[in-house]
């Protein structure tokens, strides 16, 4: 699975059995109940069948809050709102220098990869902006990127196992 593949899975619970409620998983607050259910419900499924349903794009303020509420349950105090390794923290997702860099790469990060504070600022911010715009669904775009880095991975490389 990519990196951002993992970041949706974490957040939406791409694991989980429930169903989804009617009206997409947001309350008439407008809040999103974080209740997303399957992984073919959500969208994360990278195996091939019948194409997930639609999903509805969130506003930023609706991808925070379900993050804010993962956050509740956490021990450590993580700047995740701005920090692309403390919402990988959060998410207790590998946030190392490789897979901020392989992150990079699938988001299509223009500059160099190093690690910058640019390069993290970037990152946070579009994965941000792509968990809204998808509504918790890894776009389509993603997926052709995996199955190419995945096909063109040396062999036993941790990155793309």
């Amino acid at each position: 699975m990519s990196i951002f593949g993992s970041i949706v899975s974490a957040i939406f619970g791409g694991g989980k059995t429930a169903a989804a409620p009617a009206g997409g998983g947001v309350s008439s607050g407008g809040v999103s109940t974080g209740s997303v259910s399957t992984g073919a419900a959500a969208g994360v499924s990278m195996g091939t069948g019948s194409a997930p349903p639609a999903a509805k794009p969130m506003t930023r303020e609706e991808v925070e809050a379900t993050i804010k509420t993962l956050a509740s349950k956490s021990k450590e105090d993580l700047n995740w709102k701005q920090s692309i390794v403390d919402l990988m923290k959060l998410l207790n997702l590998d946030s190392s220098l490789a897979a901020r860099k392989q992150l990079a790469q699938e988001l299509g990060y223009p500059g160099e990869l190093n690690g910058s504070a640019e390069m993290n600022i970037w990152l946070h911010k579009q994965v941000m902006i792509k968990l809204a715009e998808s509504g918790g669904v890894v776009p389509d775009s993603l997926k052709h990127y995996i199955a190419n880095c995945a096909a063109d991975a040396p062999a036993g490389n941790p990155a793309f196992v």
